[in-house]
């Protein structure tokens, strides 16, 4: 059965369309930088939200219309993954990203729950080999079934620990299975309410212990994907042991883990924490730790994870930038963990919502491309550490200076002139790349 007969193959029209079904930046197979753009970009689609999602939100019930809706148990997991995979063909994405959750139910049972993965997953296998298709990454829902109220791999409970450890484990087969590129650790309930009834200590052990054994297990089966962690602020749990990429890389180094994961940077969780999307990339690039990208924005006026495409060039522009400075983002990738607006309920919106997203990216990548290939902002801000290079700057760099040389060297250098850092300048050196990219 086709789900989307009334909508073509998706095709690139350029700028000047006014198409809503067509791309007007995304042109997949256009050189930029040594690569043609589906090389820089990796798209790929979020099982969760394209294809589980109703449009439900905490004050009101689902409002999609999808003709898979009157489906129930495998039928209805069957139809997902066809649905899925003919949306992704359209489009032109080339990856796909689950839960484990997503793809079958959860049965009565951990066996059940099992088994039903098994079936969906022979039928996924066919559908990538049929499109080709590739997984970019599998993880498990280990946050919304009521055992895990209190955390997973943190709970109080060693029983939820080792049913967590279960699931973690088959959605790694799974993932081997697959062929995916990376396995990602969400901790959506990773954190505690209250320190009355939480003994921090032992559950940020607990965790380490936990990461721990999943490194072995990848080991064990061969798997030679890259695991990720994905930082995650605030909801649901007030306060989370994975906040931000510098508390989740201080945890990795406590416990010895860095050279074990990387980490998966979405956008929306990076201004929960109170950073910019940017800040997060930088600070995994300049650490080594950049892995993979969950692509999808939040409004400014609300305070929870609203996880809406991106339509935000300045953001998309910045992204692209610390991607291509990274040297690109293979094997990991952008997943769009997007999700349409609760009154877009039609199923072309599907289609709208991704065409924007992919052609947001794809100017993204356009404008970061333009502004290295121009080096104006790579030169200022050469220039404004250069009293690094020699002098007293040096002697700080290279470890010859202390105190005592330094309070010398100031007695007789405290008339300090500083220059002026340019910001407005520099935001329309980047304006006049949007312009004209």
């Amino acid at each position: 059965m086709r789900y989307f007969a009334t909508i073509d193959k998706i095709p690139f029209e350029g700028r000047n369309s006014n198409n809503p079904l067509a791309f007007k930046y995304y042109e997949a197979d256009k050189v930029i930088a040594g690569k043609p753009m589906k090389e820089h970009l990796r798209f790929a689609l979020s099982y969760w939200h394209t294809l589980t999602g109703e449009g439900a939100d905490m004050f009101g019930n689902g409002t999609f219309e999808r003709p898979w809706d009157k489906l129930e148990g495998m039928e209805l997991a069957k139809a997902r993954a066809s649905a899925a995979f003919e949306l992704m063909s359209k489009l032109g994405i080339e990856y796909f990203c689950f839960h484990d959750l997503d793809i079958a139910p959860e049965g009565n049972s951990l066996k059940e729950k099992l088994d039903n993965l098994d079936t969906i997953v022979n039928h996924i296998e066919a559908l990538m080999k049929e499109t080709g298709i590739k997984l970019l990454w599998g993880t498990t829902n280990a946050f919304s079934h009521p055992r895990f109220v209190h955390g997973a791999a943190t709970s109080c409970n060693a029983d939820v620990f080792a049913f967590a450890a279960a699931q973690v484990k088959k959605a790694m087969d799974i993932t081997k299975k697959l062929g995916g590129e990376n396995y990602v650790f969400w901790g959506g309930r990773e954190g505690y309410e209250s320190l009355l009834n939480t003994d921090m200590s032992l559950e940020n052990d607990n965790y380490a212990r936990f990461l721990k054994m999943a490194v072995d297990y990848k080991k064990k089966i061969g798997f030679t994907g890259q695991l990720l962690i994905e930082p995650k602020p605030k909801e649901p749990t007030k306060h989370q042991y994975d906040f931000d990429a510098a508390t989740v890389l201080g945890f990795l180094r406590k416990y010895e883990l860095e050279n074990e994961f990387k980490l998966n940077i979405e956008a929306n969780h990076a201004t929960l924490a109170g950073h910019t999307f940017e800040h997060e990339l930088n600070f995994c690039r300049i650490n080594g730790v950049l892995g993979s990208v969950d692509a999808n924005q939040g409004d400014d006026h609300l305070g929870w994870d609203t996880d809406q495409f991106p339509t935000n060039i300045y953001s998309t522009t910045y992204c692209m930038l610390e991607v291509l400075k990274n040297g690109g983002i293979a094997p990991g990738g952008l997943n769009f963990d997007a999700k349409l607006r609760r009154g877009s309920f039609e199923l072309e919106d599907l289609f709208i919502g991704y065409i924007v997203g992919m052609d947001a990216f794809a100017k993204g990548l356009l404008v970061a491309d333009k502004l290295i290939q121009e080096g104006t902002i790579d030169e200022f801000v050469s220039k404004r550490y250069a009293s690094y290079q020699d002098g007293i700057g040096k002697e700080i760099m290279d470890g010859t200076a202390d105190f005592e040389s330094l309070s010398t060297y100031a007695l007789t250098h405290d008339r300090i002139q500083n220059k002026s850092a340019r910001q407005e300048w520099l935001e329309s050196v980047v304006n006049n790349a949007i312009f004209n990219a």
